[in-house]
């Protein structure tokens, strides 16, 4: 999972106590032929540090690349803050969305791909949608247009899996996948939800850690399924 983060931050974060998290880190298969291998840290997170103030990383879809699992056992009430307020991010024409009714696939498609991801069919990503537990995105007034995003899948009571976390390159550097982040765990522990995890690669470890992700060295394993392509003839 790919976020280019941005640069603003204030002291304001999310509080927690006792929180476990773990990063499992495994390698992305330059060919079809090799197998994914993971390993894991085990992670202790506290909501507390703030974001730093420079975190823009450029996308690139040349080989290798790294994925990264982050899970976190979380508490089931946190006492929050956001960086940035809902009235804050209204005055600067940005509107935060909770639902998909108005959120235009191909528009999303294309920030996967300014990013790094695949482009993907708009007709999975439409079943996807309909099998997540929570989304938040948000849209630019001025184009109508979604510039950043994130979701979670999970049983809605023990475990969410936090997946394509994206911000539109253009709008980058100005605390939009922060804003996203914070309220969508907001709303992941309101639920209830204490196990949370996500995908990501390393390079982006920073963004992630200020919102509760540090590395722990008690350890945990974690294995990703790969299965192995033939060769073409």
């Amino acid at each position: 999972m790919l976020l280019h983060s941005h640069k603003l931050h204030n002291d304001a974060s999310l509080a927690s106590s006792n929180s476990r998290l773990y990063f499992i880190p495994h390698p992305i298969p330059r060919n079809k032929d090799q197998s994914t291998q993971a390993s894991i840290m085990n992670l202790r997170a506290i909501f507390s540090t703030p974001l730093p103030s420079s975190l823009r990383i450029k996308p690139s879809i040349h080989p290798p690349r790294r994925s990264l699992t982050v899970s976190a056992q979380l508490p089931t009430i946190a006492a929050t803050k956001f960086s940035v307020s809902d009235e804050t991010l209204e005055s600067r024409g940005f509107i935060l969305r909770r639902d998909t009714d108005d959120l235009n696939l191909d528009q999303l498609n294309a920030i996967f791909v300014a990013v790094g991801f695949p482009k993907r069919d708009p007709e999975k990503i439409r079943i996807a949608l309909d099998n997540t537990e929570t989304v938040l995105w948000v849209e630019y007034k001025k184009t109508k247009k979604p510039v950043a995003f994130a979701r979670a899948t999970g049983d809605g009571v023990f475990n969410a899996i936090i997946w394509d976390v994206v911000v539109d390159p253009s709008y980058q550097g100005i605390g939009l996948g922060k804003a996203v982040m914070e309220r969508l765990i907001e709303e992941l522990l309101g639920k209830g939800i204490s196990n949370i995890a996500l995908y990501s690669e390393p390079r982006v470890l920073g963004f992630y850690r200020p919102l509760g992700f540090v590395a722990d060295p008690d350890g945990i394993r974690g294995m990703v399924y790969s299965r192995k392509q033939k060769k073409k003839k």
